[in-house]
């Protein structure tokens, strides 16, 4: 194996990194660096901007934009507010109900938006002040909302599964949209379970029992919200519609029904337009400059290098799955999910399949293990946006963070070495 290129890439990358250089720029010029070693400058140039443009000229990847919007509009739309409304009648009696009104709040919310950092800027705002009213502590509050907000890239529709897809050379979208289903039920009901306990041992106090009568209003309240689950999934699983054509049918859906619930003007519309196009361009950079060193990273045969070390390792299936998700957990640490999907499923997904694992189990493997960096500083997105809108700290919020983590951790193991756990939806509707 050639070092050089790697050791280039690996210690380029860092440092640009560790001088405060943004995360699409340090991929671009670690790739440009790298390439530079094989070809001369003007090529190198003309190849690295080549390949951040040719990355982006995907008709699938236009359904990031407009599932961005529909998640800014439906955080400004009142659908939280019903979505926690009905979390609310269905646990707010068990111990530690607040929270976990947040998860299944969260998961609902992840269902219709699939933004992490959608959700947990919602749930922390609405949610956390009443937490603290009820006698939870701070910390408490934000970490149960830090670690379910990511169940929302998980449980479809995902800009991150879109991202996969495009990766993988082609995994059904559908068949990742439903993949992703159990994986993240499970997850959510493993944090319950936590938080349950966590607030059982602290003593907080109970909610009161809701009446059915309570709950079927709240039901009713939430439904326009909730038939958009069925409506994007709905016709993407049956044909009707590709995925991009579902995102564009959210927007509109969810851009009348803030109407409807007078949460969303005219007046609102510009600010909340300039708000999802300055996520896309960021969104879209990450992309570009990840796909430039996809292209780096096959041009200097890595992958394939790669995949022969981990196979002369062991041919344990067990063995290559824990050395992968190790990896990943350590790569999610220090990389943000989109550019870190990019470039590392061209590496191992060739590993995993002559193994005989099916791309789209790998895919929801993959989504799940960076989740728990989007969780973990220095670079955890979701981590800062749930600390600043709880006005806590990182060092204060890591304690009761822990056995949330573990309890990802524990659901990533159970979905990568029970692979019904993940193919048993798709393997219903026949994808």
């Amino acid at each position: 194996m050639e070092y050089i290129p790697v050791l280039v890439l690996i210690l380029s990358f860092i440092g640009l990194l560790s001088i405060g250089t943004p995360v699409a720029w340090s991929i671009a010029i670690s790739s440009l660096l790298t390439i530079l070693i094989s070809i001369p400058t003007l090529p190198a140039l003309t190849a690295i901007s080549q390949r951040m443009s040719v990355g982006l000229d995907s008709f699938a990847l236009l359904a990031i934009p407009f599932f961005v919007l529909s998640g800014d509009l439906m955080n400004k739309g009142g659908i939280a507010h019903r979505l926690i409304a009905f979390a609310k009648t269905l646990v707010g009696a068990l111990p530690g109900g607040l929270a976990l009104i947040n998860v299944i709040a969260a998961m609902l919310m992840g269902a219709i938006a699939g933004s992490a950092m959608a959700s947990a800027s919602a749930m922390g705002s609405i949610l956390g002040p009443e937490m603290e009213k009820e006698g939870y502590s701070k910390e408490f509050g934000a970490a149960v909302n830090i670690t379910s907000a990511t169940t929302g890239l998980i449980i479809p529709p995902s800009n991150v599964l879109i991202v996969y897809s495009l990766a993988s050379g082609g995994a059904s979208i559908a068949a990742l949209f439903l993949a992703g289903y159990v994986p993240g039920i499970l997850t959510g009901l493993l944090l319950m379970v936590v938080a349950s306990l966590w607030a059982k041992k602290k003593g907080y106090r109970l909610g009161k029992r809701s009446s059915f009568k309570e709950i079927g209003k709240t039901f009713v309240q939430a439904l326009p919200s909730l038939f958009l689950l069925v409506l994007v999934i709905g016709g993407i699983v049956l044909g009707i519609f590709t995925a991009t054509e579902a995102s564009a049918i959210a927007v509109l859906y969810t851009l009348l029904l803030g109407f409807y619930y007078k949460e969303i003007s005219f007046k609102n519309l510009p600010q909340i337009l300039l708000s999802s196009s300055s996520t896309t361009a960021i969104v879209m950079l990450l992309i570009g400059a990840s796909m430039s060193m996809s292209w780096v990273l096959s041009f200097e045969n890595i992958p394939q290098e790669i995949s022969s070390v981990l196979l002369g390792v062991s041919d344990n299936k067990i063995v290559i799955l824990l050395i992968i998700n190790l990896l990943l957990l350590f790569v999610g640490v220090f990389m943000d999910m989109t550019p870190a999907v990019l470039i590392f499923t061209p590496i191992f997904l060739p590993v995993v399949t002559k193994l005989g694992l099916d791309p789209v189990h790998f895919g929801i493997i993959m989504v799940l293990n960076l989740c728990v960096g989007l969780c973990t500083p220095p670079v955890g997105s979701v981590l800062f946006v749930g600390v600043g809108v709880a006005k806590t700290s990182i060092q204060k919020v890591m304690k009761p963070l822990l056995p949330l983590f573990l309890a990802m951790i524990v659901a990533l193991f159970l979905i990568t070495y029970i692979p019904e756990l993940t193919m048993w939806l798709p393997s219903l509707f026949d994808l």
